[in-house]
């Protein structure tokens, strides 16, 4: 028989304890709630949950910066990921301006960005959607 350790007790596997109350004791100012409504709260507020905005790869910003995308192009790029995600597109190529973008639709995150120049001869794999903006 195997056991798992949670907060210092042993338990078999598959007989585990009923959650119990958790509060936040210094984030919040003296107010009690639980786990679940916090994680809810969060999944709510976070750019995850709501599924505005991205994050960009070290290597996506350098790239970027280098063909000088402006405020208006992250939101082209935006709006791409959200066409991508009603499809149902785990990983996307989107072609905008000149520009092959590689973006995982469920992590929310642009991964790298290729010019025109430097995606002559390249091969993409791993992607199941193509997004023309």
């Amino acid at each position: 028989m195997s056991y798992r350790i949670i907060n210092g007790h042993a338990y078999p596997i598959g007989n585990f304890p009923e959650p119990k109350e958790i509060t936040r004791s210094s984030e919040t100012s003296n107010t009690n709630s639980s786990f679940k409504e916090i994680l809810k709260n969060e999944i709510k507020n976070s750019t995850l949950g709501n599924k505005e905005g991205f994050t960009l790869s070290n290597h996506a910003a350098e790239r970027l910066s280098e063909i000088n995308f402006t405020q208006a192009d992250y939101k082209e790029l935006e709006k791409g990921l959200g066409k991508a995600r009603e499809k149902g597109s785990k990983n996307t190529l989107m072609l905008y301006k000149d520009v092959a973008i590689i973006a995982s639709v469920q992590n929310n995150t642009i991964i790298t960005a290729v010019d025109k120049t430097r995606a002559q001869e390249n091969v993409f794999t791993n992607i199941d959607s193509v997004v023309i903006l």
